[in-house]
């Protein structure tokens, strides 16, 4: 078996981010929290991903504290998977992957789930990203200033 590669010591947070997410069937299990799912067989049938799978998913999310495992909410012996404050803090990467989604891989008119606010019941819109100034700003705008490891 190949030994994944680990970044939880990595200088750049973007890779820091992925070592504890994982893979893509985590950020589904996340997006699934989102919708309401709490429960194993939720995200199971919700998925159709192998148990195996979605526990070990589920134990990484976990330990990584993107989860707490809770007793059931209706008292039952079962357990619930809860998002902390740091796993509620995805949300605006799942709504950037789900816009970025509907742009790239819909033809137009294509039928597709839709992401709406409760209160407006409408569509959110396409999110953006702030310098401190408020201004909108887009790759060209930004640079990575990289930790100087002097020896």
């Amino acid at each position: 078996m190949v030994k994944r590669t680990r970044f939880d010591d990595s200088e750049c947070p973007v890779a820091r981010s992925m070592d504890a997410i994982g893979d893509w069937w985590s950020l589904l299990i996340v997006r699934d929290a989102f919708d309401g799912n709490r429960r194993f067989g939720e995200f199971q049938r919700s998925l159709g991903v192998a148990k195996n799978i979605l526990a070990a998913r589920l134990r990484t999310l976990v330990a990584g504290g993107v989860f707490d495992v809770v007793p059931a909410s209706d008292g039952s012996a079962y357990q619930e998977y809860v998002l902390t404050p740091k796993g509620r803090d995805l949300f605006p990467v799942i709504v950037a992957l789900r816009q970025w989604g509907e742009v790239h891989f819909f033809a137009a008119g294509e039928p597709h789930s839709e992401l709406v606010d409760r209160l407006s019941e409408r569509s959110l819109a396409p999110l953006r990203v702030h310098a401190a100034d408020g201004r909108a700003v887009d790759p060209d705008d930004t640079v990575v200033v990289k930790i100087n490891r002097a020896p």
